[in-house]
């Protein structure tokens, strides 16, 4: 065989061969997509800071957390950064007509940046609503909670 019918013979043996139909194969499953929905409840003014409270759910886990950050501007005057301060926090939740998922209590310090104090994680039944409460509380201002419901939809 000369040289040109053996690079013709290659061609049409490479031609054939990615012309030939691919036999499918069948895909594994894949598991439904779950998203976190993250919801907070309303801002509360507690020891001069902005607070709320806020759940991460992901199908039936939820993640219970709060957050200190200014409440505002400062006020003309006011020394920058502010000095900072140390804070009593009280994280606590359970299922509403149910069971308490427990209560986190400890110590923060507050200086200018947003502050997530993390605390409660639970495994809680589809169709459920969680009540959650974060209070924070100065050496001169006492707590006053904000809350927040979440529905546990699977």
């Amino acid at each position: 065989m000369n040289r040109i019918a053996r690079i013709a013979a290659g061609a049409a043996g490479a031609v054939a061969l990615f012309a030939a139909p691919v036999p499918a194969f069948a895909s594994a499953p894949t598991a439904a997509a779950t998203t976190t929905v993250t919801t907070c409840g309303w801002s509360g003014l507690q020891a001069g800071l902005s607070t709320k409270v806020c759940a991460d759910v992901t199908g039936d886990s939820v993640v219970l957390y709060g957050q200190i950050g200014l409440a505002g501007p400062p006020s003309p005057g006011t020394p920058w950064p502010p000095a900072p301060q140390e804070l009593l926090t009280r994280l606590s939740a359970d299922v509403v007509g149910g069971n308490s998922l427990g209560s986190v209590s400890g110590r923060t310090v507050f200086t200018v940046s947003t502050v997530r104090v993390d605390g409660i994680a639970a495994t809680v039944p589809c169709g459920s609503t969680v009540h959650a409460s974060f209070s924070v509380e100065a050496i001169w201002r006492g707590p006053a909670p904000v809350t927040v419901d979440v529905p546990v939809v699977c």
